[in-house]
């Protein structure tokens, strides 16, 4: 998530101090990702080092207002109007969890699953409500910070589904891939004596059991 650009976004519309601009990133994303002021802050120092923000005096209770400045105006038409890459997709837990579990000797990868699973959709359902609560002020005629949390929402939704359809298709590939060995298994296992190769050994035992009497 760029932090760094969508500030500038809220900044394109209008000069805010760091708190302003922390209500208006949460309020617009439903605190779906919740930001910490000293990461604003952090994040501000940083943009009016790269000259896309500057601080413009402070307001009557002593906040320092910071305003976007025409390089970050580009930036923001930039950010916008460019795809996110996906050349290095972020680091999804899940993924790389499963990677192990799929390996280290021990773990019941099929638990891991159906846990993970559950709790998928839990969320699923509480996305669900929420969209329900939301209704229909998230119209396009409806208020526009409505309509962007649900547009957030839509995307928590379908990224739930996802996940669910993907932990389907792995356990799939688990079972798949169990019946793959044993068959590889049963292939590499030493066949059993045919019955002309069992007749000699037969006849020796029988020899060796009348000389024991």
């Amino acid at each position: 998530m760029s932090v760094k650009h969508a500030l500038l976004a809220l900044l394109e519309e209008q000069p805010m101090y760091g708190y302003q601009l922390r209500s208006e990133f949460e309020q617009r994303t439903g605190t779906t990702w919740p930001l910490n002021v000293g990461q604003v802050y952090t994040t501000l120092s940083r943009l009016e080092r790269d000259g896309l923000a500057l601080a413009d005096g402070e307001d009557a209770e002593g906040h320092v207002i910071y305003r976007i400045t025409d390089s970050g105006r580009d930036e923001v038409a930039a950010w916008f109007t460019t795809p996110v890459a996906r050349t290095q997709p972020p680091r999804d837990e899940l993924a790389i969890k499963l990677a192990l579990a799929v390996t280290v000797p021990g773990v019941d990868v099929g638990t891991v699953i159906q846990q993970q699973r559950g709790a998928t959709m839990a969320a699923l359902q509480d996305y669900t409500r929420l969209k329900r609560q939301v209704g229909d002020g998230a119209g396009l005629a409806g208020d526009p910070a409505d309509l962007a949390w649900s547009l957030v929402l839509d995307s928590l939704v379908f990224a739930a589904e996802a996940e669910i359809r993907w932990l389907d298709h792995c356990e799939a590939r688990l079972r798949r891939a169990a019946v793959e060995q044993q068959a590889l298994d049963v292939a590499a296992a030493p066949a059993p004596p045919t019955p002309a190769a069992a007749g000699p050994v037969l006849e020796a035992a029988a020899k060796r059991k009348r000389g024991r009497r």
